[in-house]
This record gives C-alpha cells, structure tokens and sequence, in this order.
C-alpha cells in the first residue's frame, strides 16, 4: 500500500505541475496584459508596475520565481484587488463555494442512489418509468438553464425565494438544486444500470434461493457491489460540483470562488486564475486518491496495486 501510495502521489505531481506549466504558457500568449486595459495610464507608470510584479522579467523567470512561491502555498498578490493576495481571495471565498458544493453534493448522492436502486428493483413498472424521465431531463437539461427557470419561477412568479444574492438557507435552495440536478441523474441512471447487473449475478438468485429477505438482498449484497461504479463518479463528480459552481454563482451573484474566477479572466488577473486553477486541480486530484482508496472497502477482492482477486 506504501509503494503504491508512494506512485499515485508522485504521478499527481507531474499531473499538477504539467496543469500549471501549461495554464502558465497559455495565460502568457494571449496578448496583452493584466494592466494594459487600463485608460490613461501612463507608459512610465506602466513601467514601473510592470517592473513592481516583475512582469517584465524573462518567461522562464517568472515560471522559475511562481513555482518557488508556489512550494511555499504562496499564490502571490492579485493584479487587480489593491492590497490582497490570491491566498486571501480563496481563505475568504472558498468556504461559499464549498458551502454550496457540499448541499448540491449530498443532494446529488442522497437523492440519485435511492432513486436508481427503487428503478432497478421496479424495473419495466411505472417507479422506473417516472425516475427515468426526471434523469434524462436531468441530465440533458444545462444547470445555467435550469438556474433560469428557477429563478423565474419560484423567485418572480410564485415569490416563495429570493432571487439572488446569498444569506440564509433560503438563498442557497435555488443555486443547490440547480447544481445537483445533473449530478442526481446521472448518479440514479448509473446506479440503475449497476444493480441491474448485480442483481443478475449468481450469488443474488442463490440468496433468493435461501429465502433472504429482499431487504436483506438488497442492502447487504446487491447495493454494496452497485456502489463501485457510483464511487468512481463521485470523486470528479465533486470536482465539477466545485469548479462548476462558476456559472451558477454569477448568476445568482453568490461571493464565491468561482465568481472571482471568472472575473480574473476577465480582467487577466494572472496570479488568481493560476492560484484557483492549482487549488481546484489539486481538489481533483486529492478527490481521485481518496476514491481509489474507498474501493477496497466496497470489493475487498479489489487491491491497491492495481489487481483484483478473482
């Protein structure tokens, strides 16, 4: 377990320092610059801002200078927010985010599998039928769409939550259901498809053969084994939840981090869209060790090595 912890940490290093190399290289071929939008700036205080963040200095310079910061967690000062640093960007806008994530997250994972495994069992009977229909339009509907349409409805017509903005628990329903609406499917179509194909195993129809009770059958044997391919969404599903919550926070003008990311595009705030870029990609992948580690608790015939008994 060592050994192989040993290599997916490594192998993760290389996945994050290729991210930032080439989110670095990126970021500095599109012309211009973070400070060249500015209206009559002087070509001499352009100067002496550009030497300030040493914005001026060789490529490889600047790429050799982040990655040094970058050991230290230090994701440097913010081009555009006078006085802050992106690592006060993130301490402070974060928790929002995460806030959100974590209730779209649960939503997803508390409502999909229920509803996937009720389908599985009632396969071909209306329980099916119904849970289907609501996945595939969870699925085919974009969450910024669905965000639209909530806010039209249960904000300006039916008048029963605000609109926008964040506060209480009546501020996050709308932008929660809107986040976890495709997650929810996906997870209740994936969940039906793998009991389908666990209760067809042998071992099933011999735990029915002995009179187990269906409850029995069903939570102790057929949904344990189901549950591998769901963890396996999981783990990005989390990650997108996460990076994803950038369009639903602007529009519900939810103080996130995703809100902050979209406006450094915007205004070529290099050191926030590097900084949030390496904090969500380490979120990624941090998420992707931790479900490789889960699977032996489901299947113990699965092992960390990367081989599975038979």
């Amino acid at each position: 377990m060592a050994r192989y912890m040993l290599h997916r940490i490594f192998s993760s290093l290389l996945v994050l320092l290729a991210i930032i190399t080439i989110t670095f290289l990126l970021m500095h071929a599109i012309p211009g610059g973070p400070f060249t939008g500015e209206k009559n700036i002087p070509a001499a205080v352009l100067k002496n801002i550009e030497e300030r963040y040493r914005l001026n200095d060789p490529l490889w310079t600047q790429y050799v200078d982040y990655l040094a910061n970058l050991i230290r967690f230090d994701f440097g000062p913010s081009f555009k927010y006078a006085g802050r640093t992106v690592n006060d960007i993130i301490y402070e806008s974060f928790p929002v985010s995460l806030q959100l994530g974590a209730v779209s997250i649960s939503l997803a994972v508390l409502l999909g599998i229920p509803a996937g495994a009720i389908a599985a069992l009632r396969q071909n009977k209306w329980q099916d039928y119904v849970t289907m229909l609501f996945a595939t339009i969870g699925v085919s509907v974009p969450s910024f769409v669905l965000a639209t349409l909530l806010i039209y409805v249960l904000a300006i017509k039916l008048q029963l939550l605000p609109a926008a903005m964040w506060g209480g628990i009546e501020y996050l329903i709308m932008p929660a259901l809107a986040l976890a609406a495709h997650p929810m499917a996906f997870i209740a179509r994936l969940t039906r498809s793998s009991m389908l194909e666990v209760l067809a195993q042998d071992y099933i129809k011999t735990a029915r053969a002995k009179g187990l009770p269906q409850t029995v059958i069903m939570y102790r044997h057929a949904l344990k084994n189901a549950l591998i391919p769901v963890v396996t969404y999981i783990g990005p599903m989390t990650a997108s939840i996460l990076t994803g919550s950038f369009i639903i926070e602007t529009i519900f003008a939810i103080p996130g981090l995703g809100r902050h990311f979209v406006t450094s595009i915007y205004n070529r705030d290099y050191t926030v869209i590097l900084g949030v870029t390496v904090f969500y990609s380490i979120l990624v992948v941090g998420l992707n060790l931790i479900v490789d580690l889960i699977y032996p608790l489901l299947d113990p015939r699965i092992k960390l090595d990367g081989k599975q008994e038979g």
